[in-house]
């Protein structure tokens, strides 16, 4: 196990104080170098991006990655920065409760992102049966002595969900307030883009919200309503091949 109990249990502690006061910005991360920036930069903790990882491993998003390298990748992120990491574990790539938290305690991490999206069968895992597997997840973390952060995040606003335009928000808060009970920490609807579907969110979903910025969507705005957490998936590392594939081509020219 990647540090102490004693010491994963402090950071797990650490991060969900910090979904409780001033808004938790967390701009994810991919590995070693661009953790340490973000770091450095003075942030509380660190969040990794599936999508990102997956793509610097050579893999498309949506678990078809290795677990395996996944985890790698994760672990080089928590062993080179001292604050609480968190990482987006996708659906779970099919784990038993208790293998999927030893694995995350075993790269030093003491938070998980995990999704309501069915990458096997399609669309969105019954929300009765999503509820069930987290609540068995945060057994496991119970059972492990470290109380692991889980950002429940809720998937019927994409459009691969199959939830129907005009019910998705209904259905953000009926699985929001299942997960909730079910023992997760905070609940992210990801893909909400305008104010008042996240403020109905934050109304009415008890406990922490994650939330994203877009084009209707800012801090600013974000902070207002009261979301306590906000993630930025791939975006920074898009931004980052971006910006080289353009230095690059400057060469060509």
């Amino acid at each position: 196990m990647a540090g102490d109990l004693a010491d994963l249990k402090a950071r797990a502690e650490r991060l969900r104080e910090l979904h409780g006061g001033e808004m938790l910005v967390l701009p994810n991360v991919w590995d070693a170098a661009s953790a340490t920036v973000v770091a450095e930069a003075g942030f509380p903790a660190i969040a990794t991006a599936s999508a990102a990882i997956s793509a610097m491993l050579g893999h498309a998003d949506g678990e078809r990655a290795p677990w395996q390298e996944m985890f790698a990748a994760a672990g080089w992120v928590a062993r080179a920065v001292s604050v609480p990491v968190t990482v987006d574990a996708e659906a779970g790539y099919g784990m038993r409760p208790r293998d999927l938290v030893d694995r995350l305690l075993g790269i030093g991490a003491v938070g998980c992102n995990l999704e309501d999206t069915d990458h096997r069968a399609g669309g969105l895992v019954e929300a009765g049966a999503q509820a069930q597997w987290l609540a068995a997840v945060r057994s496991a973390a119970d059972d492990a002595g470290v109380p692991i952060v889980i950002n429940a995040r809720v998937d019927t606003f994409l459009s691969t969900s199959g939830t129907p335009e005009p019910d998705r928000l209904t259905e953000a808060v009926r699985r929001g307030r299942l997960y909730r009970e079910a023992g997760a920490d905070c609940i992210y609807p990801i893909g909400v883009r305008h104010r008042r579907d996240i403020a109905t969110l934050v109304r009415e979903i008890p406990g922490p919200v994650n939330g994203n910025t877009g084009e209707h969507l800012d801090l600013v705005t974000l902070r207002e309503v009261g979301v306590a957490r906000v993630s930025y998936g791939p975006r920074f590392h898009r931004a980052a091949m971006a910006n080289l594939k353009a230095t690059i081509q400057e060469l060509l020219g």
